[in-house]
């Protein structure tokens, strides 16, 4: 929190003292700690630490201060306004939390910590007035109630904003009796603030968006179902025009609404193909490690380089990678590529940047190889890192608690000399060390150099570790264009979430940008960018990070978001444009700002609306969206189906 601009340091002491782990269920205690908000009872969440901090810190606590909170939840940021104030007072409208957070302050000895059950937004008029009140829901305005109860001189901290989505966090200061006085903290997420003077009826509250157009979504998506492209069988699907659509572009980023659907794999194998064999497209860059691709991409081009020295694709999530799907495309790739009618051979490579210690080691062997020297100094650089190689993340937190100097340092100078010395490697003959083992090296030395970087940067907030993240990957694109030619193309499978234009999205407001955006930007309309959805069906996920993979069942979509409009057309499957329609009504009636739903690894039905949905603008997010209504689960290899891959071949999935 101090890292992330937080001074007052009453609020960061009280931070280091409640112990959040004890605000959350068990199965979520290991992750207490990140900056994130996390599940709690009746569908409700734990808001981030930063949040409770800056809301904290914003109110301007005094020791003799009594303050009022309203959305008590699990009841940890009124134990953390505890440790500030003179007393604390909480409403909070679910019985159950209220039970719960009490219980919990009452074990903890927070004494001077009051939970009512009841409607927040009338505030708690038999204690008041307040030095200060807080407010952890958003509300269409500042209840009236809660600024009568708020004392001359006393501050409201607020997220307002004319949608249950779309808030600002207001402070606002009682100057007189009918005075208050504004301030804009910047842009936040709430739920919604449910009471009689908020928004209405928790049953009927849902987060609707603006609507700019009166049109019915019935009529929504009759218009859908006339202009879109049906799509009987993956593998017969004519595409023609999906192909001519395409045109010239130089990337086209093929997204997925999940990482675990069956019918996306397919589906992007088989344009994939198609721009192959009809367009030319030089290599296939996916959303998975360097290191654990490059096996795939050494084995479909027959390049004799050493293996790595373990299996590729053992980090969670498995089944992203270790598929059916997955396997029967990169075989189509490797007999691509022996075609002698086909002199071109296509890359597979990976453009994120987890993999850390794995990459410093594919460093370490092509240094061995050809300038041993420069390895044994890599290997006093890097070693700065070893001691956190089990569990890199802890390495961020040691850095940003000042416990550890940080490898920044190192990492990047190890990185410079390396490439300094690329015309010295470039003169050994030979493939095995010539320029493609020399690419190879320099991408792993950067995604060290990122990769460290990113670790620290994940403990200053989710978005400027989003915002690395997706830069490296695109950083990693640019050098794959580059390597491959002045006019090469490529084809880039990740989740929606990264291909689709972020600037469209409610990722934009908070100020993340994704791989898409940065395409668009830099490449235009040579930039195509495809989404993928589904109503319903069965999906690969895990319940917790790291935990087993499950076939899940997809819930069917909210009644407010895009996929509801694809589900109501009754088309099974389809590809529908949006850059160009043949009917303009169609870009204009999808512009209407609606929910989108986004299932990564984790997927948790039981949050699903707080956990999976955010806000777009589906026609300046993608260029072309794909639809399948009922989807199956990617088919994950067995570790018995693995260790057959790998006896025959290099190819260790």
């Amino acid at each position: 929190m101090a890292s992330r601009g937080i001074r007052d340091g009453a609020v960061l002491d009280a931070m280091r003292q409640v112990p959040r782990e004890a605000f959350v269920g068990e199965e979520l205690q290991e992750f207490a700690y990140q900056d994130a908000p996390l599940p709690i009872e009746v569908g409700q969440t734990i808001s981030q630490p930063y949040i409770v901090a800056l809301m904290a810190a914003a109110l301007e606590v005094r020791e003799s201060d009594r303050i009022l909170e309203i959305g008590t939840g699990s009841g940890y940021a009124a134990a953390v306004l505890s440790r500030i104030a003179a007393r604390v007072y909480s409403v909070e409208r679910h019985a159950e939390l209220a039970e719960l957070a009490t219980r919990r302050c009452r074990e903890l000895g927070y004494d001077n910590v009051e939970i009512l059950h009841g409607d927040g937004t009338l505030g708690w008029p038999a204690h008041a007035p307040f030095d200060g009140i807080v407010v952890a829901a958003g509300g269409p305005d500042p209840p009236k109630s809660l600024l009568e109860q708020l004392r001359v001189g006393g501050r409201l901290v607020i997220p307002v904003g004319p949608t249950p989505r779309e808030q600002r966090l207001l402070r606002i200061m009682r100057a007189d009796r009918d005075e208050y006085h504004r301030q804009d903290l910047g842009s936040v997420r709430f739920v919604p603030l449910v009471g009689s003077e908020g928004w209405g009826d928790s049953d009927e509250v849902t987060t609707r968006p603006p609507t700019r157009s009166a049109t019915r979504p019935e009529l929504i998506s009759e218009l859908i179902r006339e202009t879109a492209e049906p799509i009987r069988e993956i593998e017969t699907a004519e595409l023609g025009g999906l192909i001519d659509r395409i045109g010239d572009a130089r990337v086209v980023l093929l997204g997925e609404a999940t990482h675990g659907t069956s019918e996306f794999y397919r589906m992007r194998a088989r344009i994939t193909r198609e721009l192959i064999e009809k367009k030319g497209f030089d290599f296939v860059a996916v959303e998975a490690d360097w290191p654990d691709a490059a096996e795939i991409n050494h084995w479909v081009r027959r390049l004799r380089t050493p293996p790595l020295d373990r299996s590729a694709f053992t980090r969670f999530p498995t089944w992203m990678w270790r598929n059916h799907e997955v396997k029967t495309f990169v075989e189509w790739l490797r007999q691509c590529d022996a075609d002698a009618d086909n002199p071109k051979q296509v890359g597979f490579y990976g453009l994120d940047l987890y993999s850390l210690y794995t990459s410093i080691a594919a460093v370490l062997t092509y240094l061995d190889d050809v300038d041993p020297d420069l390895a044994a100094t890599a290997r006093q650089r890097y070693g700065c890192l070893t001691p956190w190689e089990a569990d890199p993340a802890t390495y961020g937190r040691a850095v940003v608690s000042g416990a550890f100097r940080g490898c920044e340092r190192d990492a990047v100078r190890m990185l410079r000399e390396l490439l300094q010395r690329r015309l010295d490697y470039e003169h050994v003959i030979g493939e095995k060390y010539g320029p493609p083992r020399f690419f190879d090296a320099a991408r792993n030395a950067q995604l060290v150099a990122d990769a460290e970087k990113y670790y620290r940067v994940m403990y200053y907030g989710s978005r400027q570790s989003w915002n690395l993240r997706d830069r490296h990957m695109f950083e990693t694109l640019q050098a794959l264009l580059a390597f491959h030619g002045a006019e090469s193309k490529g084809v880039v499978w990740e989740h929606n979430s990264h291909v689709g234009n972020a600037a469209a999205t409610e990722m934009g407001a908070r100020g993340e940008l994704n791989i898409g955006q940065l395409c668009r930007d830099a490449y235009g309309d040579r930039a195509f960018l495809v989404g993928f959805g589904t109503d319903r069906g069965t999906v690969a996920a895990a319940s917790d990070w790291d935990g087993p993979m499950r076939n899940k069942r997809v819930r069917p979509s909210h009644v407010d978001s895009y996929e509801h409009l694809c589900h109501r057309s009754e088309v099974e499957a389809f590809l529908l444009h949006l850059r160009a329609p043949v009917r303009e009504a169609i870009r204009f009636e999808l512009a209407v700002p609606r929910l989108e739903r986004a299932i990564g690894v984790i997927y948790r039905p039981e949050t699903e609306m707080a956990s999976h949905y955010f806000q777009a603008v589906l026609p300046d997010q993608f260029d072309e969206y794909i639809w399948f209504d009922r989807t199956t689960a990617v088919r994950a290899l067995t570790e018995a189906e693995a260790r057959r891959l790998a006896a025959p071949h290099p190819l260790r999935l």
